[in-house]
């Protein structure tokens, strides 16, 4: 099962996928936690593991409230993500992590601030490679909307959970300190577009897509209106 999540002031997606029994896994629970935690109660299933497809507030910042409501004395639910994106995270960097929000006015500003505050603490560092346990998810790392971005990627459920790396029919964006355009094109090109073409491609933003579907009709322009 995949359910989808819209949350936060730039309608970032939330990945809920059954991993076993009453189990799940979250991907990038971004902001809104009360409605993340509403639906998990819906859906009957407990977060063993949060994974991040990278350290962008707006995908980040409702982890605090799900390990709290889901961790325990005798475990607490690791949070997921690249080492290369921790430094988003630091609050010395907070200028840094608040130019994405700038460009939207005072409403922006404020809606940055409230996310900050409520970024992980202490994510679990994770590298190309790494498989998230009880479950065949594979972490392919695709720098260049961030150094750290990564795809989550299931060969046996044909499917890619891709960030802000690709969208349907546009690539993230690659104006931000700590972005780069070529590398964003490479991980693209040479990460994405080559899994089988049947896989289907879950984004941080907007509908989902299939591989076989953005190398026909994906220009691989960068799409300045997405986060």
């Amino acid at each position: 099962m995949i359910e989808r999540i819209i949350v936060g002031p730039f309608h970032t997606n939330t990945y809920v996928i059954t991993t076993g029994k009453k189990e799940c896994l979250v991907i990038d629970p971004g902001a809104d936690s009360e409605s993340i935690l509403a639906r998990l109660e819906v859906l009957n299933v407990r977060p063993v593991a949060i994974v991040l497809t990278h350290g962008h507030i707006d995908h980040v910042s409702a982890c605090n409230d799900v390990v709290a409501r889901y961790s325990d004395s005798n475990k607490t639910i690791p949070v997921y993500l690249h080492k290369e994106d921790f430094p988003l995270l630091d609050p010395k960097n907070e200028g840094v992590a608040s130019a994405i929000f700038q460009p939207f006015g005072p409403q922006g500003v404020s809606s940055f601030q409230d996310l900050f505050a409520s970024r992980p603490a202490d994510p679990t560092a994770i590298d190309s490679g790494f498989v998230v346990p009880a479950t065949d998810l594979t972490v392919l790392h695709t720098p260049g909307h961030t150094p750290g971005s990564i795809v989550v990627y299931s060969e046996s459920l044909a499917m890619a959970w891709t960030g802000d790396t690709l969208f349907f029919k546009a690539m993230g964006r690659s104006d931000f300190a700590g972005a780069n355009e070529e590398l964003l094109l490479k991980s693209v090109q040479e990460t994405i577009l080559t899994l089988p073409a049947e896989t289907r491609l879950f984004p941080g933003h907007g509908p989902d897509t299939t591989v076989e579907r953005e190398i026909g009709n994906n220009d691989l322009s960068t799409n300045h209106t997405m986060i």
